[in-house]
């Protein structure tokens, strides 16, 4: 079945989220997780802020010239007797992967994790045109016997329990006995590998991501801490990489000094277990690997962000380091964004990609706490970008009547400082006599959404400036 975009409906996506005790269960347990132990492994790195300054001026410099960077690739993925394919769309890139299949003479398909083909709507693609894909990763295996898309782009089901997955391998796995125990991991990592073993051989086309390509050799990357990644590309007669423009960078030593910073910011490891390079189909000396070697670059809209104030977003290099620290995603899980990109970065790239009509709740979803830059290794100012596409918005018309008008009030004083001062006084005042000896608020005209779920401390009763002028020795209103 296809997702389709639901990030128009942010709000009530979050309140279904928020009442869900199974969820929010699930996401408790992700913030005890991945920031504890990247926390520790940045620490043992002395060098780890110097690195993020090389990654990111690696990949701004391979933006910069990406054109030419591109070409050099090419060559050399033909040189080593691969296949380019350029995609301008989704639809591009979905049609030339099914031509290669139908090729092949494909009838299974393995696949491992790709958030590129969750965006272009590759597997529903595939499903819907006699192909039988599977999933190899375990998290996207179990999200697709679920038909769900994932809530997390590293850990795609993190809003899945283990009874849950019992409960699915039971319906889905035929022929086992019905009271088998699936309590622990370790049950459930057995029965999965057994079923996707037999997948692994009987595919005709095996697909992967890639977490670079590098345009030197023309080798694309891969990470996974599975080793499904590697079967999938290895035993397959066809390995297909379905990668976006913006994964390349110039060198293999461009590639290792970004790596460092990768898994290190995504799951806490210094590396992830399997680093699997590859360059084109199996030569005569090789032991295995594919017969053929197709590369399929997608662009979908990618192209149309360089060179404007959304370029610094294509430094992304998918490690959730900004989800795994977010409040508001670790509030509400990936699901309630919509789309396939969600947490601080998703906030930033989906109204790059599916426009801001289609997504203007997205950047309001933030506290602007700013840990997401603090933790991105790539150093992408991802709260300006948000208030960039907040403004957008505003502009564009999007938001409720009443915010707007709010938003419209606020304005105005804000651009006269004399009246903004008098309006202050009264509303510090006016709010402190309110509260009285309470000293916060329960309930606030125009500020429901605040006060629902928290109580408003109210202010001292003078406000910032009139206090700053009374320290410096001056009173009030000279």
């Amino acid at each position: 079945m296809k997702h389709h975009p639901t990030s128009a409906k942010f709000p009530s996506n979050a309140r279904t989220a928020l009442a869900d005790p199974v969820l929010q269960g699930a996401l408790r347990n992700l913030k005890k997780g991945f920031p504890v132990k990247r926390a520790e492994v940045v620490a043992d790195l002395p060098e780890f802020e110097a690195l993020r300054d090389v990654a990111r001026d690696i990949k701004d410099h391979t933006l910069n010239h990406l054109d030419a960077y591109l070409e050099i690739y090419e060559a050399n993925v033909v040189r080593s007797g691969g296949q380019v394919h350029w995609a301008r769309t989704a639809e591009e890139a979905c049609e030339t992967v099914m031509t290669i299949c139908r090729d092949a003479g494909a009838r299974i398909v393995t696949k491992g994790k790709s958030m590129v083909a969750e965006e272009i709507g590759l597997n529903a693609y595939l499903d819907t045109r006699g192909i039988e894909r599977v999933e190899t990763d375990l998290g996207e295996y179990i999200i697709q016997l679920r038909d769900e898309p994932p809530s997390h782009i590293i850990v795609p089901a993190v809003h899945v329990t283990k009874e849950q997955i019992g409960e699915t391998f039971r319906a889905a796995h035929n022929g086992l006995d019905p009271n088998r125990d699936l309590s622990e991991a370790r049950e459930i990592t057995d029965e999965a590998r057994d079923r996707l073993r037999q997948k692994f051989f009987a595919a005709e086309v095996g697909i992967t991501g890639a977490n670079f390509l590098v345009a030197e050799n023309g080798s694309s990357i891969i990470v996974t801490n599975e080793g499904n990644g590697d079967l999938t590309q290895t035993l397959a007669k066809v390995h297909i990489v379905v990668a976006s423009l913006e994964k390349l960078v110039p060198t293999m030593e461009d590639a290792m000094a970004v790596l460092r910073l990768l898994a290190r910011s995504s799951t806490g490891q210094e590396f992830s277990v399997y680093t699997t390079v590859s360059n084109g189909p199996r030569r005569p000396a090789d032991l295995d690997g594919p017969e053929s070697y197709h590369v399929v670059l997608v662009d979908n809209g990618r192209t149309a962000m360089l060179g404007t104030e959304n370029q610094d977003m294509l430094r992304c290099i998918r490690c959730a380091a900004c989800m795994n620290h977010c409040p508001v995603y670790s509030a509400v899980g990936g699901h309630a964004y919509g789309w396939v990109y969600p947490g601080p970065m998703g906030a930033v790239l989906t109204p790059s990609l599916i426009g801001i009509e289609n997504s203007g709740h997205l950047p309001h979803a933030s506290t602007f706490c700013g840990q997401c830059e603090q933790v991105c290794p790539m150093k992408i100012p991802l709260t300006k970008m948000m208030r960039h596409y907040r403004n957008q918005a505003y502009a564009s018309g999007h938001g409720s009547k009443i915010s707007r008008i709010a938003l419209g009030m606020w304005s105005y004083l804000a651009t006269h400082p004399g009246l903004y001062r008098r309006v202050m006084k009264i509303v510090a005042r006016g709010l402190r006599w309110f509260a009285g000896r309470r000293g916060s608020l329960s309930r606030v005209p125009l500020a429901g959404g605040w006060t629902e779920m928290r109580d408003l401390p109210a202010p001292e009763g003078e406000t910032f400036m009139e206090r700053y002028r009374r320290e410096r020795g001056r009173g009030p209103g000279q």
